[in-house]
This record gives structure tokens, sequence and C-alpha cells, in this order.
């Protein structure tokens, strides 16, 4: 997504002069088309991620769009306090955009992964946090980030393209629906591939089975939404990301607050490193349950409707 991320960017800078772009030292084959459009408002910060949104607020609040990038985890984790007092509560212009969520640098190990970064930012004031499932939604997603001028978090992964069939459900995507299916997948970001993949290999759960992106935070169930779930009473949540205050918590509060009935409810989350080593984000998610394979075998042990 980094590239469709940095071509959005530089459309969207060549048509407002008051979008900034920092650094922290990263983006080096990715960001150079930025450097050259954008020319002073383009900032490397270097490696001091706290200083970067420090100086972000300031420009926010001198009346320019900043955006803030690195990869996920030393977005998230070394400034959260910057973001928070600076920006947040100042209600300022300021977007973290973290490439490489999840167990997305792989081998590099946990210092490089980004498995409760909802847990930390979703929660906070005024912020929104996007979590685009598909390389084509982030051109929409930055505009809409730069549009609503308020603070925000971009978690950037590795996705292919949306379902011609997606539609969009207030903070949620549909992206697969059976008029039969009396489970309702909800992935969080480039995890709803998997679950494509996993129906894709197991026919038989086309039917049985709707698939849905949660694409912002803090999540919004429309009246649609909250119909079609009325007809699947079994939730099955995946997601890269850690139990608490992770989707799928957020996510039963909302079922709850709407009284939705629910026959079953699994969660497949980031498990963290159970056997305490470290591989690919495919060894990972394979840890996890959240493989294409897995996720399968998650929703045919799904007792049947009663």
């Amino acid at each position: 997504m980094r590239k469709e991320f940095s071509a959005s960017i530089e459309k969207l800078a060549l048509e407002d002069d008051s979008i900034v772009f920092i650094t922290g030292d990263l983006g080096y084959n990715a960001l150079e088309n930025l450097q050259s459009t954008l020319g002073p408002r383009f900032v490397n910060a270097g490696v001091a991620e706290q200083n970067m949104v420090g100086v972000a607020a300031g420009f926010a609040h001198k009346g320019y769009k900043v955006f803030c990038y690195s990869i996920a985890p030393f977005i998230v984790y070394r400034c959260l306090e910057q973001f928070r007092n600076d920006v947040c509560f100042n209600n300022l212009p300021v977007f973290l955009v973290g490439n490489g969520g999840g167990y997305g640098y792989g081998i590099m190990g946990s210092s490089h992964h980004t498995i409760e970064d909802l847990a930390c930012l979703s929660g906070l004031q005024n912020a929104q946090v996007w979590t685009p499932a598909f390389s084509d939604e982030i051109d929409s997603v930055v505009t809409q980030i730069v549009n609503e001028k308020r603070p925000a978090y971009l978690r950037l992964g590795a996705g292919k393209t949306t379902p011609k069939e997606a539609v969009t459900m207030g903070s949620f995507k549909l992206i697969h629906q059976s008029p039969t299916a009396d489970t309702t997948v909800f992935a969080l970001g480039p995890i709803a591939n998997n679950v494509l993949a996993a129906l894709d290999a197991y026919p038989e759960l086309m039917p049985k089975t709707n698939i849905i992106s949660a694409l912002r935070f803090p999540l919004q169930l429309t009246a649609e939404l909250k119909e079609l779930l009325q007809k699947t009473p079994n939730i099955v949540v995946a997601e890269e990301h850690i139990g608490t205050g992770g989707l799928a918590q957020q996510l039963s509060v909302q079922l709850l607050e709407a009284g939705i009935p629910i026959q079953s409810f699994k969660s497949i989350k980031a498990e963290g490193y159970p056997n305490s080593r470290y591989g690919s984000q495919g060894y990972h998610q394979k840890l996890s349950g959240l493989d294409a394979s897995s996720i399968a075998q998650s929703i045919l042990a799904i007792p049947t409707l009663t």
C-alpha cells in the first residue's frame, strides 16, 4: 500500500500547498517523488519520532495539514505521548502513517511488530484510526483524512484490490454477501484477503458466510448493517492485533449495545509469540490461526444454527 499512499499524497500536495510531509528517516525507494514534488514541505526529521510529532503539531497549529511517516511500531509507540498531548487534545490535523502493521516486518521481531496499535490509539480524544484492507482504498482514505482535518492514524499493510461487489456501511465495508449466510466474518485490514482466500479454497463456505472489513475506528454500526447481522447469529473476528483493545472487543460492545442476538462469537487474533520464535508475517499468522486454511477451519467448526 506504500506505493498507492505516496501517489495519493503527491496528487493532494499539488492541489493543496498547506500539506506538509515529515518522515522519520524512512521511506527510501518509495518517497523520492514526494521529496521532489513538495520541496521544502518535505522534511526528514531524522530518527527522532517524538520531536517529529511535536514539530508537526507546531505546523498544524499554524494552519498546515501534516503527515508523519515511519514504520508502524516507531510511529505508534515512540511518540504516543506527543500524539496524545500535542495533537489529540488540541484536535490538530496531524496524521500518523505507519507502514507494515501487525506482523508486517516479520523476522525483524517483536520490536518491529505492531499488534497493539488499535489499543493504544483508537481511544485517544478526537482521533480516527484507519485500517484499509485493499490497496485501492488508500486514495479515498487519504483524501478523507485530509478533508476532515483531525488527528488520524493510517495503518498500511499489503492488500490486493477491493472486490467489485463491495459496499461501504458506516465504518465497515461489506466485501462478500450470501443470502443464505448464517455467519459473518469481520476482518481487520489486509487479513480480509486471507478470509477471501479461505472461501476460495473452501467453496462450501461461500453460501454460509458474509465478510466485512473494518475500515475505520471508532466503529459505527449502520441500520443496514444491524439488519444484516440479525440474520447471521454467528460472528467470527479475524485480526492481526492482540485481543485487548482490538476489533473483537470493540465490536462486541457495539453488538451488545445494539441488542443484536449472537449464537456464537469467535475471536481469532494475534497470539504474540507462543513459541518464543520469530519468522515471516505468514509464519506468525499461521501460529495465530490467521492464515486462510486456519480461518476456514474456524468457520467450519461453528455449530449448526439452532
